[in-house]
């Protein structure tokens, strides 16, 4: 006898097994962001931030077949960001990465959730871009440039890689912010 097909969760549940991957990735970044700050490259920091960096993957894949919820929605892009922000401020405040990009970085994840909650309120859904992903994937990068122990030392390829990200970051940011415009004038209409 073979289960029936479809989401486990209705949008409204709270306590589902991806909601609860997001929230372990929450818990472990301040666990990531100490070892940044303590150990600098080593590949134990290395293995933990894979865990959790890739934990995104795996809590998308299973809200996907259980059923996406409101909360996900919520958390995932939270934890993102936590994860992101924290290893990258990390890795400016040990001086492996100058302050003007993750700054730069910073802002605009801060500006993008403010913005996409203000539109939120509004009845207005801007939804996720697949080169929000790839944004996601050249923060990831950038970090693992400076935390990879072989990679420690080149620090042309950190500074080229971190400002890409912001590039990217604040690219994809506009993109945000184009779609917000677009999604009022359709609700207007």
């Amino acid at each position: 006898m073979t289960e029936a097909a479809g989401p486990t969760f209705g949008p409204s549940a709270l306590a589902t097994p991806a909601n609860a991957l997001t929230l372990a990735r929450l818990l472990a970044t301040p666990v990531f962001v100490g070892m940044i700050l303590a150990w600098g490259p080593n590949w134990w920091t290395v293995a933990v931030g894979v865990a959790v960096a890739g934990s995104d993957g795996v809590d998308g894949w299973v809200a996907r077949r259980q059923g996406t919820t409101r909360s996900g929605a919520f958390l995932d892009p939270l934890a993102d960001k936590a994860v992101v922000l924290g290893a990258f401020f990390a890795l400016a405040a040990g001086g492996h990465l100058p302050w003007a990009p993750v700054l730069l970085i910073g802002a605009r994840e801060v500006a993008m959730s403010a913005y996409r909650s203000w539109v939120g309120r509004r009845g207005v859904s801007i939804p996720a871009r697949t080169s929000a992903k790839a944004k996601t994937w050249v923060q990831d990068l950038a970090i693992a440039t400076c935390l990879v122990p072989p990679l420690a030392g080149a620090h042309t390829l950190q500074l080229a890689a971190v400002w890409v990200a912001a590039a990217i970051t604040v690219f994809t940011g506009w993109q945000y912010f184009v779609d917000g415009r677009r999604a009022f004038r359709r609700a207007a209409a």
